[in-house]
């Protein structure tokens, strides 16, 4: 599934039809229609029936899909109930805890006439609850398509008064809190997507984080402005001595079980899995 996990994943608020077609030619692989954190409480209603708009347009190419509010705030049902008739891609449930709260959006999801196998996103580091859970429980559940981590929301529930240093790397904590889904994400077989660069015009700045991010194994990332899709695609791009090396090491390696030498160095299975995964952002389907 990481293999063909969209790259760039672009919040646009759902109460606005400017941003959100905005946002749907920006060439982001992914838009996620936001009905929580970029809405103001009292735009909430309205949002619904706007995104649900936007859902009845035509496609455009980038996947769709709609972040409903959390679990606890109670908003959670009517937020599927008035966008999943415009069929979208996939559902993002912010402040998740563990797997019944897939179990219960999925619940949400099937009892409003979705599909039984419409994917989840979770944004799953937004409460110290959550992440304790993710070193001690397997969140696998057959809906579940990916995995994010968010950092603003954790800030808040630690009472943080920061979550990145001086240097602009994130803090401890923060890292735990990323490193933890990375590992809960791979051991429940679904792809991990980092988190949002609040900077949008540091465009350096992203392209090194995302290629980070891109090294450690995530599949994609979080973005918050149109200005950030290029940036993310850029970092998720192999270069040519990558993919060169990809190329040599799948000819020597496949369909063999064993090892094999590579300029003077011995490459196994691991290296192969590796080289694929190369070869498949090269050949990426949202490119």
């Amino acid at each position: 599934m990481t293999d063909t996990c969209p790259r760039s994943w672009l919040f646009a608020p759902g109460d606005s039809a400017r941003k959100m077609e905005k946002a749907l030619g920006s060439g982001a692989d992914a838009v996620i229609f936001d009905l929580e954190d970029s809405v103001a409480p009292d735009a909430k209603d309205a949002a619904r029936a706007t995104t649900a708009e936007a859902l009845a347009a035509p496609a455009t190419g980038a996947a769709r899909w709609v972040r409903v509010n959390a679990l606890d705030t109670g908003r959670t049902d009517a937020d599927v109930a008035a966008t999943v008739g415009g069929g979208p891609d996939g559902y993002v449930l912010p402040k998740c805890e563990g797997a019944e709260d897939i179990a219960a959006l999925a619940a949400m999801i099937d009892g409003h006439g979705g599909a039984t196998d419409l994917p989840i996103l979770v944004i799953a580091t937004e409460t110290a609850r959550a992440v304790r859970n993710l070193a001690h429980a397997d969140w696998s559940h057959p809906s579940l398509y990916a995995m994010a981590w968010g950092a603003e929301d954790l800030a808040a529930d630690l009472g943080a008064l920061a979550n990145r240093g001086e240097d602009g790397a994130f803090l401890r904590p923060f890292l735990h809190a990323r490193d933890t889904m990375l590992f809960a994400a791979r051991a429940a077989g679904v792809a991990a997507i980092d988190t949002v660069f609040t900077d949008f015009r540091d465009s350096a700045g992203l392209r090194a984080e995302a290629a980070a991010a891109m090294t450690l194994g995530f599949a994609g990332k979080l973005a918050i402005h149109p200005a950030q899709v290029a940036a993310i695609h850029e970092a998720y791009t192999p270069t040519a001595a990558q993919v060169d090396w990809a190329e040599r090491v799948v000819a020597a390696l496949e369909g063999k079980a064993g090892v094999a030498q590579l300029d003077g160095r011995m490459i196994d299975q691991p290296h192969l899995r590796a080289a694929r995964r190369i070869l498949a952002l090269r050949d990426a389907a949202w490119a």
